[in-house]
């Protein structure tokens, strides 16, 4: 059983992420950041630590951080709120989950000996997890000093779980190097940290997409 879900681990990771990214589409946003996202983001964390169960001193780190953001996220329950000290924390473990996550899966499409549909699955669920990164990086600046992200989405934004969404894009839009402009950052903390994103999207891209490319031609010359 762990061995068959250990061979799916990158179909699974993959597919609480999108249910993160696009979860609000189907449910009202304010619903789906403050009840539904964080199980989604429990879930995600449950098959991170499926992806690195090979690693056992990673794994029973990843336990601890699946372990607190579950805590965390039940005294926010029973509080009804969540305060900004317990905020600022479960964005600190996810960071530290997704630091570790994002880097053991490159290090496993690093050393893929054979291309295939697992391989494509792990690729993309590594972008998205970079962009997972920046959006903490941004919370967390934004929590420790408010204003530092501005623009026309942000205009008066009182509402947490909003805020959080409207973050959310503007990480992937940098990581994707698109940059509408419609959410600009307005400190000198969070200019850096969108420079981050942006280089952690061209690099990922050029060196880890171009290795795992030269292994599928590689594998069809053989």
């Amino acid at each position: 059983m762990i061995e068959k879900l250990y061979h799916n681990r990158f179909e699974l990771f993959l597919s609480s992420q999108l249910a993160i990214l696009f979860g609000s589409l189907v449910f009202t946003p304010i619903f789906f950041e403050s009840v539904l996202e964080p199980v989604l983001f429990l879930f995600n964390l449950l098959s991170g630590v499926l992806l690195i169960s090979q690693r056992p001193k990673l794994m029973w780190f990843c336990i601890l951080l699946l372990t607190l953001s579950a805590l965390l996220f039940g005294i926010s329950m029973v509080m009804g709120k969540e305060l900004r000290t317990l905020g600022f924390i479960r964005m600190t473990v996810y960071f530290l989950f997704y630091l570790v996550v994002t880097f053991e899966i490159i290090k496993q499409l690093w050393s893929v000996a054979q291309v295939n549909k697992n391989v494509i699955f792990g690729l993309i669920s590594g972008y998205i997890s970079l962009g997972l990164i920046g959006f903490f990086i941004c919370l967390s600046i934004e929590l420790i000093a408010p204003g530092s992200f501005q623009g026309s989405m942000l205009q008066g934004q009182s509402q947490p779980e909003l805020l959080a969404d409207e973050l959310m894009y503007f990480s992937f839009i940098t990581l994707l190097t698109i940059g509408y402009g419609d959410i600009l950052p307005v400190t000198v903390l969070a200019q850096k940290a969108a420079v981050v994103i942006g280089l952690l999207g061209q690099f990922y891209l050029v060196i880890i997409t171009a290795v795992v490319v030269g292994k599928f031609l590689q594998q069809g010359d053989a």
